[in-house]
């Protein structure tokens, strides 16, 4: 009867330790599940930048810098390019919003997967090249904005639409991957530091620069 009862408290024993064990074991993370942050390919930018500048010429637009915005990237990482054609290289990088469409306001639903309009309306994001000319007040950010006239029929309505370029306090200046970008209404929002860089420059290149926003 002993050896029965020793037996039962033995096995007992085991397995309340089993179980103990178990529970704070921590979970493997499966290699499917992280989100693998996605790489800027450096030649694919200075491949537009190059058709950039001829159309720069063409329109009599700066040719000291343009800005390039790769939609086709996560919100969360760095997508916003200054170019500087002299030196033939990207001499500023930021995170820039795009438009939230159907979903909420400053969330960050689309970030990796954005939709695109010229429909007034429909709080989205309009593809194409974009002159960037008209210094204004605006009630966002550091309070600068720039009139964004559209150059192609994908973003002819942007200056119906309210589409400006401006800084935004919900921006932040280092990248948020896998989180994205606050999304707005369709404007290409900075934060307010990448705007104070921004600035200067426009202003100090005495022509209009050219913003391309394209998604390839």
């Amino acid at each position: 009867m002993k050896l029965v009862t020793l037996i039962l408290v033995i096995h007992l024993v085991f397995s309340c330790t089993k179980e103990r064990n178990e529970s704070n074991r921590v979970p493997e993370i499966s290699a499917e599940k992280v989100e693998k942050r996605p790489e800027v390919n450096i030649s694919e930018v200075a491949d537009k930048a190059e058709e950039a500048l001829k159309f720069c010429v063409s329109k009599k637009l700066s040719t000291d810098f343009c800005i390039l915005i790769d939609m086709s990237l996560h919100s969360g990482i760095k997508r916003f390019f200054v170019w500087d054609f002299k030196t033939k290289s990207v001499i500023r990088k930021y995170l820039v919003g795009h438009g939230c469409g159907v979903n909420s306001w400053s969330r960050d639903d689309s970030k990796d997967h954005p939709k695109f309009s010229n429909e007034d309306g429909s709080h989205l994001s309009s593809l194409g090249k974009y002159k960037l000319q008209g210094r204004g007040h605006s009630e966002w950010g550091i309070n600068i904005k720039y009139l964004m006239h559209g150059l192609e029929e994908t973003n002819s309505n942007a200056l119906k639409r309210y589409i400006v370029f401006h800084s935004w306090d919900q921006m932040s200046d280092d990248e948020v991957f896998p989180k994205g970008s606050p999304e707005g209404w369709g404007c290409p929002t900075v934060s307010n530091n990448a705007m104070k860089e921004i600035d200067p420059l426009i202003q100090k290149t005495g022509k209009p620069v050219l913003m391309w926003i394209y998604n390839e």
